[in-house]
């Protein structure tokens, strides 16, 4: 059982939690997921890690109640023990096995769409830890969305928030935000790691692609089972099938096939689409999960 240490409301619907769960937090690194059920009989549900802390045993994650099981997980308290808190899964960001002297003489770029401003965070903080300076921009529809503005802050060189309504800092959406910086600006950048929702990544992708700008983006929005057996959140990277959840969730953005990966998690949300791309996709599918391989 792992007890929850702490509860934010951080803006409507979204709410951040630390749970107590040592061995987790002593062995987890950015870029990292876990899994979270509530119950016995609860959902398994994939969230990226947004935070840990190793001397409390603490690990931070964020989530947005918008389905039946993270809106009962919205009612937990301070506290409440969730049943399972099973990882660190999938792979660690690449930046953390890269030499520091050559992370230093980088221009790095975060770009956080919603609720992805929770991913970003570590890694952003991480590399405030080994003396790397890098931006970050915070895409939200409105001022009522934005999360972690302050968090970043502490962490980030520079910080930008960009709203689709204009309610809250630059008017207009992450590119536009990017577009502001690169062109108008005359700033530079290396690399951009981008993480939110899957049109929003795919944009960015398009339009850093246009700049020559490596981008990196987390595929972890498509995950459903979370450990490689259920097949959701297979993907085509550089003409390879892959799997977000055991070789990711990160990738070359710019490898990246977004319009099947988006086509495919619609697919998979209901019973003929999960047997459509079974029969298609034979043994590279992944069945067996008990979600999509025995009721069929």
């Amino acid at each position: 059982m792992y007890k929850i240490t702490k509860k934010v409301l951080l803006a409507s619907n979204i709410y951040l939690m630390d749970v107590e769960a040592p061995r987790v937090a002593k062995s987890c690194y950015p870029g990292q997921f876990v899994i979270v059920k509530m119950d016995e009989k609860g959902e398994r549900i994939p969230l990226t890690i947004c935070d840990y802390d190793r001397e409390e045993g603490t690990v931070s994650i964020v989530f947005q109640a918008v389905g039946p099981s993270t809106q009962m997980m919205a009612k937990y308290e301070v506290g409440e023990y969730f049943r399972d808190f099973t990882g660190p899964l999938g792979c660690k960001s690449e930046l953390i096995d890269e030499p520091v002297e050559e992370l230093k003489e980088k221009k790095i770029l975060f770009v956080a769409g919603g609720v992805g401003t929770a991913p970003v965070y570590p890694q952003v903080k991480w590399m405030k830890s080994i003396g790397c300076n890098v931006d970050c921009i915070i895409g939200a529809r409105s001022n009522d969305f934005i999360i972690l503005e302050d968090q970043m802050k502490e962490v980030a060189a520079n910080v930008y928030v960009a709203t689709d309504d204009g309610s809250y800092g630059f008017k207009g959406n992450v590119n536009d935000m990017i577009k502001e910086l690169v062109q108008n600006q005359g700033k530079s950048y290396d690399l951009v790691i981008a993480i939110g929702p899957i049109i929003m990544m795919k944009f960015v992708c398009l339009l850093t692609k246009e700049l020559g700008i490596k981008t990196v983006v987390s595929m972890n929005p498509i995950m459903v089972d979370g450990t490689g057996m259920c097949g959701a959140c297979r993907i085509t990277v550089g003409g390879q099938v892959k799997f977000a959840c055991v070789d990711g969730p990160e990738f070359d953005g710019h490898l990246v096939d977004f319009d099947e990966a988006m086509k495919r998690s619609q697919m998979y949300k209901t019973k003929e689409g999960r047997k459509e791309l079974r029969e298609k996709e034979g043994d590279t599918h992944h069945g067996g999960c008990g979600y999509c391989g025995s009721e069929e």
